[in-house]
């Protein structure tokens, strides 16, 4: 049975884990979700990718617990490594990424979550940690790197040590979560729909997503240097883009003081 759907809607790519009732993830799902990264990396009428859980109480809860304690350490370090190559793979893709947190993103669930570039949260839908802890493990899967390097390491150590799990409220306050939505912004909307059209803005003609997903490489390969390689790399990607035609429509645009229309290219 198919873990992970996708599907494209006016430039966005929606990969919707699908393994109820928490959407664990196996190394089967990890293959799925793997293919639908690539997918909407390749498809070049994708702008924007959207991350969800299906169903309305969980986004991820994490690798399947069950499927861990029955596999062998050489499975589990493999299992560990594709997770990683497949997260990375997303955080570097040049496509805007946003995590729909519909419900319970905890584990390797928040670990999925952190890879993208924007959290959005759905206020009390559940909550948000890494409590690996508690299994005598770490987070395995990217979440002592992105973590550390999102909220610092101090803060970082005392969250994983602690295994403790917050609302998205406290999420939001200490930077782990970018928004969190309630009925006073949602405003008769479902939070899908809401989610949808926040991730149209970033979508031509009103964005030129390549710059915005250039942006991102910037920062997230830039970061990973040091300066000098940083602005290397910030520099090859700017050339990158003024030979393009969003460059030269939004410059046109400027000077004839009128509202750019962009397509992507």
């Amino acid at each position: 049975m198919q873990k992970i759907t996708l599907t494209v809607t006016d430039g966005i790519a929606v990969i919707e884990l699908n393994d109820p009732p928490a959407n664990t993830y196996s190394y089967e799902m990890m293959l799925e979700i793997d293919g639908a990264i690539l997918a909407a990396r390749m498809d070049p009428s994708v702008h924007v990718i959207v991350l969800r859980g299906a169903g309305e109480k969980f986004f991820c809860a994490g690798a399947n617990i069950g499927m861990l304690r029955d596999a062998d350490p050489d499975f589990k370090y493999y299992f560990c490594l594709h997770a990683n190559e497949t997260l990375l793979r997303l955080e570097q893709t040049p496509k805007l990424v946003i995590a729909a947190l519909n419900g319970h993103a905890v584990g390797g669930g928040l670990e999925i979550a952190l890879a993208a570039d924007i959290r959005i949260g759905r206020r009390d839908a559940g909550r948000i940690g890494l409590p690996e802890v508690a299994l005598g493990v770490l987070p395995g899967t990217g979440g002592t790197q992105r973590l550390a390097r999102l909220l610092g390491k101090a803060r970082a150590i005392e969250l994983m040590a602690t295994g403790r799990l917050m609302s998205f409220d406290e999420a939001a306050a200490l930077g782990l979560v970018t928004h969190v939505w309630g009925d006073d912004t949602l405003k008769g909307r479902t939070f899908d729909e809401a989610v949808m059209e926040y991730a149209r803005q970033f979508t031509p003609p009103a964005k030129a997503s390549r710059a915005v997903g250039r942006m991102k490489r910037a920062v997230q390969s830039g970061t990973e240097a040091g300066m000098l390689e940083g602005l290397s790399l910030e520099r090859e990607l700017q050339q990158l883009l003024f030979q393009g035609e969003d460059a030269q429509e939004g410059i046109a645009a400027s000077l004839a003081k009128r509202k750019p229309e962009f397509n992507g290219r």
